[in-house]
């Protein structure tokens, strides 16, 4: 038992005649030089060491730099590449001898750092690999057999971590742009393997455009295999301010908790809260970036999105508009949308949402399907309720080539198609129960080429509506009273007809609609014809025949059957918005003229046999 004591008062012995002699008889300062050059030899830039070395052997290994700097390439600006205010590191000794790391403190104040673009393309980080610098054979060896031990840790204790000003500054000089990214604060507390501890940030960007400001708190635990990350409760707080924003602001604030396999390369994310822009949502993210290509699945669930108002607002005047319109609409128009990145995504995504408002067009009950893979996109399923009807839409979009094709399939049951028609483009044309079914492909994203180029087929049906803009049973009656002389009639019903059923099926190519079989009944009329809709100039060219089969007295009036049975030649021209009804009135004259010679005969011939006895 003595000779343990006496063991161990010879090992303190030797500790403390050990720091004593470090502490009082070896100055690190006197390495200074010796590691200034050692910088310069390796990467040509000059490193600046202000303040004095300290360190401490025991009861930790610790050591406080302070005043450092390492200079950018020669010629560049800033000619700071790296300051450092102050760094400090405090090592528990005694630990390490049973393979348990205890660090009193990690402490890093003040650091920036300036990573340079010149305009001929060489940066900041030119000349730090070290190349060309001949190394000797015995490293190799040593980093080899270095690389097949593996460190085993018993324990890892952290007594804390304060990381403070650090600033990240991206020049570049071709394009004339900086970015900054400063961590103004970030904290552990005390950590342990197996543990929780807490931890806080606070960050902040400057873009070109955008501030940025961020912060947020949680609970962060790492496993004695240090093999997974469980981070929970972590709730953070994120603003952007720029006038390419809705409103030139949004807030951000989400909690999620966070599940990190290292071992099986995924990453599980429970969005247990997100709210922005009075849209709330929760949902859940599983991520494998074990692959070249990281294989992303998402599920949300959101309440109500209104699109038009997260979308930026017009903030030119009206001659900045007249000047500048032409040439922003040819520059974005001209060329088509690079899609490259999607190649580059592996994502499959669920959606369900309360409502969605997208160009004023209102939709309920949302439930999307949409996958991301090989440079294409695959909208397996959508539907959702849309004005008091139902909307079912699949779609696939190949962004491979330099021009993306589509296809799509798109069917609307029981819709009340007149405030739709409102809403999406402000035509007030049609009402009733609309149902309509469209199938096509296309290539292009160019809005005028996307038109030129849509090739579809489709049908329509409308029940129990009204064709808004014209009265035609009162329309044919008020040429019909001018033709017999009455110059009085006036058309004082509302400009509206109304029919039981609309029909008709379509074709698109080249930016037209085809319609060939319009067929429109209703007690008064029966009209069919064929006309054409482009839709890209919005021009209208119908020829329509109306049979007159009930009363034209009115759509509730007294009986007046004086064109029953004749054929009237209707034609619609203009645009979608402002469509015009003429009537053929001397088709209309002509029909009367054989009406009544019809009965001329018929009275003539009745006579005629009266006369033989007949």
């Amino acid at each position: 038992m003595k000779a343990v004591k006496w063991f161990l008062a010879i090992v303190l012995i030797l500790i403390v005649g050990i720091t004593v002699y470090l502490t009082m008889f070896f100055d690190l300062n006197n390495f200074k030089p010796q590691i200034v050059d050692a910088v310069k030899k390796q990467t040509g830039r000059d490193l600046q060491i202000k303040d004095d070395l300290s360190w401490s052997v025991f009861p930790s290994i610790g050591i406080k730099l302070g005043g450092i700097s390492l200079s950018n390439p020669e010629n560049f600006s800033p000619a700071s590449m790296l300051d450092v205010n102050e760094a400090v590191a405090n090592v528990a000794l005694m630990p390490l001898f049973s393979q348990q790391i205890e660090v009193d403190l990690l402490k890093l104040d003040g650091l920036t750092l300036n990573l340079v673009t010149q305009k001929n393309g060489k940066t900041s980080f030119d000349g730090l690999s070290g190349e060309g610098v001949s190394e000797p054979a015995g490293d190799t060896a040593t980093e080899s057999n270095s690389g097949d031990s593996k460190m085993s840790l018993q324990t890892l204790d952290i007594g804390g971590i304060e990381l403070t000003n650090t600033n990240i500054n991206l020049i570049d000089m071709a394009t004339d742009t900086s970015q900054t990214f400063s961590l103004k604060s970030f904290t552990l507390g005390q950590f342990s393997l197996g543990k929780f501890a807490d931890f806080a940030y606070e960050f902040a960007a400057t873009l070109p455009d955008m501030q940025l400001a961020s912060s947020g708190q949680g609970k962060i635990q790492v496993d004695q295999a240090l093999k997974h990350i469980t981070i929970n409760d972590f709730t953070m707080s994120h603003n952007a301010q720029g006038d390419s924003l809705p409103k030139k602001s949004v807030t951000v604030d989400m909690t999620t908790q966070l599940q990190m396999a290292l071992d099986a390369q995924t990453i599980e994310l429970q969005l247990t809260k997100l709210s922005a822009m009075d849209i709330a949502a929760t949902g859940k993210v599983d991520v494998n970036y074990g692959n070249s290509v990281p294989k992303i699945a998402m599920t949300l669930d959101v309440g109500d999105i209104d699109v038009d108002a997260l979308l930026p607002q017009e903030t030119a005047t009206e001659d900045t508009a007249i000047n500048e319109a032409p040439e922003a609409t040819a520059s974005a128009t001209s060329s088509e949308p690079d899609l490259s990145a999607l190649k580059t995504v592996d994502l499959t995504v669920n959606l369900s949402a309360k409502s969605i408002k997208v160009s004023n067009m209102l939709t309920q009950n949302w439930q999307m399907n949409m996958a991301i893979k090989n440079g294409i996109l695959t909208l397996s399923s959508l539907t959702a309720d849309l004005y008091e009807g139902k909307l079912a839409l699949s779609a696939k979009l190949d962004g491979r080539q330099a021009v993306p094709t589509y296809q799509f399939d798109k069917t609307l049951t029981g819709v009340n198609i007149r405030p739709l028609l409102i809403d999406a483009a402000e035509v007030d044309l049609l009402s009733g129960q609309a149902s309509f079914q469209v199938k096509g492909s296309g290539s292009s994203l160019i809005p005028e080429k996307l038109k030129k180029n849509l090739d579809a087929v489709g049908q329509f049906e409308v029940a129990d509506g009204s064709l808004y803009g014209v009265n035609i049973p009162q329309m044919i009656r008020s040429a019909q009273q001018k033709l017999t002389g009455d110059l009085s009639s006036a058309d004082k019903e509302e400009l509206k007809t109304d029919f039981t059923s609309l029909t008709g099926s379509f074709t698109v190519k080249e930016a037209v609609v085809t319609n060939p079989d319009l067929a429109m009944a209703s007690p008064l009329l029966r009209i069919k014809g064929e006309g054409t809709a482009n839709i890209a100039s919005e021009a209208l060219n119908y020829n329509l025949t109306t049979s007159v089969v009930g009363s034209l007295s009115g759509q509730s009036d007294a009986t007046d059957e004086s064109l029953k049975g004749i054929d009237v030649p209707l034609t619609i021209k203009g645009t979608f918005q402002e469509p015009k009804f003429g009537i053929d009135t001397k088709a209309l004259l002509e029909g009367q003229f054989k009406e009544e010679a019809d009965k001329a005969k018929e009275k003539l011939k009745d006579g005629l046999f009266k006369k033989l006895g007949i």
